[in-house]
């Protein structure tokens, strides 16, 4: 069963510069206002544009949302599509802004 991850996980593995597949699955107007640099993909058109992702379906891929909740939606819907390393990142944005601020 794929693990979820920290937050702290993933900033120390941006920090060391690992090529990572961040998926952000909220909505523009929050990207816009705050971003980790992941690609937005909303939890809306992930349906429609799961086919962009193709080609990491055996690649880890870590989504996330705000808080962890649609992210968590986000990943069983990649899951049921065939794709068998996703990961959520615990508490989302939320917590990643009370761990090191924004």
């Amino acid at each position: 069963m794929n693990t979820d991850i920290s937050v702290i996980e993933l900033q120390k593995r941006i920090e060391n510069q690992e090529n990572i597949n961040l998926i952000d699955v909220r909505e523009l107007h929050e990207y816009t206002e705050f971003n980790l640099g992941g690609r937005l993909i909303s939890l809306g058109e992930l349906p429609s544009r799961i086919g962009e992702l193709e080609e990491l379906k055996n690649a880890e891929i870590i989504v996330h949302c705000r808080s962890g909740a649609r992210s968590g939606t986000a990943k069983m819907f990649m899951v049921q599509q065939g794709f068998t390393n996703v990961r959520n990142l615990i508490g989302g944005i939320v917590d990643w802004k009370s761990q090191f601020g924004d």
